[in-house]
């Protein structure tokens, strides 16, 4: 096993100069510091972790609260701690994945007990309860999400508000005039969460912008609960050509159920989605991809940087991008005119 001597003697340097690289506890040079990390490499010598924390007074942990709430797409979820993980794997950080809804005094617990130097949040409702303790609290803090008030947070996200909207804007270019968001099942709504919320505010403001038809959904997970909302969507408005879909797990289905109900997709009805990538491209949805990977990694850049004791912004909101594929185009009206003009 290679040894922090050894690491000296290969850079020669003083063992003790190589503990003040690995700590900063003191300035050395940059040309000796280097050097360091230089022999660090060849030799492949890896710090003791009990040791490092106990040099630099951290755990080199980050705590990552992702309360497992009915309503929630945990392969979603696990998307995001995956980037997070990743992240911090490259700031020679572990990760504590925090499961259960533990609320406020999950976050005074893993604080009082210095488990982790800092703590990002998942899941963040409007008027979250968890946010008095997180401005109280001295261990630095983000927010993957926002809530209503964000004074004294530090919170990233993709901006869902405008997601909502760009998905309206979208088929409004395409003619449609009654459209529909099929959104998260009730339970999310309720607690309050803020993309779910958000996504449907950008959807009711752009409704309104355009002067347009539009309802919101609440839907279940499962395939009867997606089938008997859309029956019942399709008798109460016959005039819909364009549905909005912010709720992973019911996309492949609901294009099935369109097909079962006489609907073809996108002949007579456009779909656009909000969620992964690699899901509503495998589909060929139109739609908002969440930025996982992006969100994931800013929040430990922004973590890391408190950490230092730099300043940070208050608020990164990543812009939506709406990526076109084959199920949306003209509504059937805006298609009979172009052929009655021809």
């Amino acid at each position: 096993m290679v040894k922090i001597a050894d690491v000296a003697r290969h850079a020669r340097v003083s063992a003790s100069t190589v503990s003040y690289v690995l700590s900063g506890k003191r300035p050395i040079s940059a040309e000796v510091k280097q050097r360091v990390q230089n022999s660090i490499t060849a030799l492949g010598y890896h710090p003791h972790a009990g040791a490092r924390s106990l040099a630099s007074r951290r755990s080199n942990v980050i705590a990552l609260v992702v309360p497992l709430r009915s309503g929630m797409h945990v392969p979603v979820l696990m998307q995001f701690a995956a980037s997070v993980v990743t992240s911090a794997r490259a700031h020679d950080h572990d990760v504590l994945l925090l499961t259960q809804d533990e609320g406020e005094s999950g976050l005074r617990r893993v604080a009082g007990s210095s488990l982790a130097d800092a703590i990002i949040v998942m899941d963040v409702e409007l008027d979250d309860p968890r946010l008095p303790a997180l401005r109280e609290l001295h261990v630095p803090s983000v927010l993957i999400g926002f809530p209503a008030d964000t004074s004294g947070l530090t919170c990233v996200d993709l901006d869902f508000v405008a997601a909502g909207a760009a998905c309206v804007d979208h088929l409004h270019e395409l003619g449609h005039r009654c459209v529909a968001l099929l959104g998260s099942p009730h339970a999310v709504y309720r607690r309050g969460t803020g993309y779910a919320t958000r996504v449907a505010r950008g959807f009711r403001d752009a409704i309104a912008r355009h002067d347009m038809t539009g309802s919101t959904h609440p839907c279940g997970i499962t395939r009867e609960a997606m089938a008997a909302t859309v029956r019942d969507l399709l008798h109460e408005h016959p005039d819909l050509t364009g549905i909005i879909v912010h709720n992973e797990p019911i996309i492949g289905p609901l294009l099935e159920e369109l097909r079962d109900c006489g609907r073809r997709v996108p002949d007579d009805m456009s779909v656009v989605a909000i969620g992964p990538d690699d899901l509503v491209s495998r589909f060929g949805v139109s739609g908002v991809a969440l930025p996982a990977d992006a969100v994931g990694s800013t929040a430990v850049e922004l973590v890391m940087a408190k950490l230092d004791g730099e300043a940070v912004p208050a608020a990164t909101m990543l812009h939506p991008i709406l990526t076109v594929r084959e199920t949306t185009a003209a509504a059937p009206l805006s298609r009979r005119r172009l052929k009655e003009k021809a």
